[in-house]
């Protein structure tokens, strides 16, 4: 009876290390998230310049639309129909990020007519595989583009009454995590106009970069500092309203797809994407990516 419980007990040793070594070989040879994310968005651009519609249908969500340089939408039907037109060269750097279930992947590439643009694909892992729900892109400044002169101080300027987004945007939310995004990019917007760099850091990502048509990038120091800038010259600012949005979130990640149009047409419209991340129970936006729309 003792021989035969040892045994039974050494069994049960031997079994249990086995799986443990399987389990941590398994760790160890699967592949990460960022990992899965990069070989997704290669294989979408291969499919792309290879006009291979079966291998891109497959990665695309139902909701995809692709964002030209030009600022121009393209509704996943017309993108497969013609994949050629957004069959841009392979990126030289590629940067992948994952919010719960968004990934995003970053970098700069040649777009079909030859110019340098800056892309912004987002990811969903959905049924657990990676589909895009957004490509972007759009033209940034050159790098020797001098910067604009500091705006003069402004006089009697006249009070911007923001509704559209301050106070409303025209999105039905779905969710509370929805109406939690809409809230915070209600704060954002609100902290612009009223030059609170303070209240506009609380809700963005220490990691946060906007980019924008004819524009250097701009980091959350710069963008901090821009409104400090605008507060001391007094500068009044205006701010895109929303015409149409797209919600979409997965866990502690979102991604936010937008027309938007200012009141003063102080610039043209544009399409922004922007990724959120949900940190230590708060919705912060962690890029921000505006295409001027021609």
């Amino acid at each position: 009876m003792r021989s035969a419980t040892q045994r039974w007990w050494l069994g049960i040793f031997a079994a249990s290390t086995l799986i443990a070594v399987l389990v941590e070989l398994r760790a160890q040879t699967a592949p990460s998230e960022d990992a899965m994310v990069l070989e997704a968005d290669q294989a979408l651009g291969a499919a792309m310049r290879a006009d291979d519609k079966s291998i891109a249908r497959k990665l695309l969500s139902l909701q995809f639309t692709f964002v030209d340089a030009n600022g121009k939408i393209h509704e996943r039907k017309d993108f497969l129909a013609d994949l050629k037109t957004a069959a841009a060269a392979p990126p030289g750097d590629p940067v992948v990020k994952i919010y719960g279930r968004i990934g995003m992947v970053t970098g700069h590439r040649k777009s079909t007519d030859g110019r340098d643009v800056f892309f912004l694909d987002i990811w969903a892992k959905q049924k657990r595989a990676w589909r895009a729900l957004v490509s972007q892109e759009v033209v940034l400044a050159a790098t020797d583009t001098p910067r604009p002169a500091p705006a003069p101080t402004s006089v009697a300027a006249a009070p911007y009454d923001c509704k559209n987004p301050c106070q409303t945007i025209p999105y039905r939310v779905r969710s509370p995590a929805e109406q939690d995004i809409v809230s915070s990019f209600q704060a954002i917007e609100k902290a612009v106009i009223g030059h609170d760099a303070a209240e506009w850091g609380k809700h963005v990502a220490d990691e946060f970069v906007l980019y924008g048509s004819g524009r250097a990038p701009i980091a959350k120091s710069g963008r901090i500092a821009a409104i400090n800038r605008q507060k001391e010259n007094n500068t009044p600012v205006t701010v895109g309203e929303v015409q149409a949005m797209r919600l979409s979130v997965y866990d502690d990640g979102a991604a936010m797809i937008a027309t938007h149009a200012l009141p003063d047409n102080s610039r043209p419209p544009y399409q922004a994407a922007r990724v959120w991340v949900k940190r230590n129970g708060q919705w912060q936006m962690a890029i921000s990516v505006q295409t001027d729309i021609k």
